[in-house]
Parts: C-alpha cells; sequence; structure tokens
C-alpha cells in the first residue's frame, strides 16, 4: 500500500489589495511623465463632467412610485449614486469628497440646462465636444507613457483616476482619508 504524501505545500492564493492606497500606487506608478500628469489632472475631472451631461441628457423613464419627484431624477442621478457607492466602500473620507466634487458638477449642469431653455448652447454638444476632447488628451497622455496596459486594468484606472486626483489634493491639505 502506498503512503500519502502529507507534506505537500500549498501555495497560498495571491493576496487581495487591502486599501485604496493599493490602487493610488498602481495608478502613480504607471503615470510617471509630467506631461502626461497635467493632461491627466486637466481631463480626467472634464471627462468625468461630461458623461454626466451625456447621462443628464438621456430620457429617464417615469417612474410611478417617485410621483411629483419623477423630474428630478435622471441617469446621472442613478450614475451619481453608483459612483458615490463605489468611491464609499473603497473610502468613506473619499467618497464623501467625491460625492461634493459631483454635485458641484451637477450644479453646472444645471445651470447649462437653464441656459439652454433660455436659447443658449445645447447641453448634449456640450458634453460631446468635452467628452471628445477629453478621450482624445487622454489618449495621448496614454500615448505618451508608452506602456501597455492590460484592459481590465484600464478599466479599473478610469474608476480610481477620480479619486486619485482628489487623493492628492487631500493629502496636499494634509486630510486623512
Amino acid at each position: 500500500m502506498a503512503k500519502k504524501n502529507t507534506n505537500t505545500k500549498k501555495t497560498p492564493p495571491p493576496a487581495a489589495p487591502v486599501g485604496v492606497e493599493f490602487y493610488f500606487d498602481k495608478f502613480a506608478a504607471s503615470h510617471q511623465n509630467p506631461a502626461t500628469k497635467l493632461i491627466y489632472t486637466i481631463f480626467i475631472p472634464l471627462l468625468v463632467f461630461s458623461i454626466f451631461v451625456l447621462a443628464w441628457c438621456i430620457q429617464f423613464p417615469y417612474i410611478k412610485f417617485l410621483g411629483q419627484y419623477n423630474a428630478d431624477f435622471n441617469w446621472s442621478s442613478v450614475l451619481l449614486a453608483i459612483m458615490v457607492y463605489y468611491y464609499i466602500k473603497l473610502s468613506p473620507v473619499l467618497g464623501y469628497f467625491i460625492l461634493f466634487v459631483l454635485l458641484l458638477f451637477f450644479y453646472v449642469i444645471t445651470q447649462l440646462a437653464q441656459a439652454q431653455t433660455s436659447g443658449g448652447v445645447q447641453l448634449w454638444a456640450i458634453g460631446d465636444v468635452l467628452f471628445i476632447i477629453s478621450c482624445i488628451a487622454l489618449f495621448i497622455g496614454y500615448k505618451m507613457e508608452g506602456k501597455k496596459l492590460s484592459f481590465e486594468y484600464r478599466y479599473k484606472n478610469m474608476l480610481i483616476a477620480p479619486a486619485f486626483l482628489l487623493h492628492l489634493v487631500l493629502r496636499r491639505f494634509k486630510v486623512k482619508y
């Protein structure tokens, strides 16, 4: 009868990322070029703003239980809730600061929507222009870095980038998150 080998060592699974700093360190490591840092600092907030503008323009369905408040909801509200939930799960302090920034975006969007009703530029046109310019600038920055990133990593970078920029501001003012 063969004796079983009980000395087999199991390889532990790779360590799961712990804390938001893990993501910030990975993001910072892949974005070292000073020119791209400037590009990202300007165009990541513009890209997020343009996405909220475009989501604002998409017709939201009538939901009966909302009643009179139905007009107050749009797809930007849904996107805001999802984003804030994601960032609060990463870091509550960062999540609340991002909520504040996104509410400032909403204020600007409502002002633009009011200007549109009085004959100003169409909101969707503003969103389109900002989205296209931001995407082109970020693509140029990505090419300037010259690093090949996996699709999964690019996706995570898109989610981490706004929080990373806010983290830099908070770190400068010595706010712990």
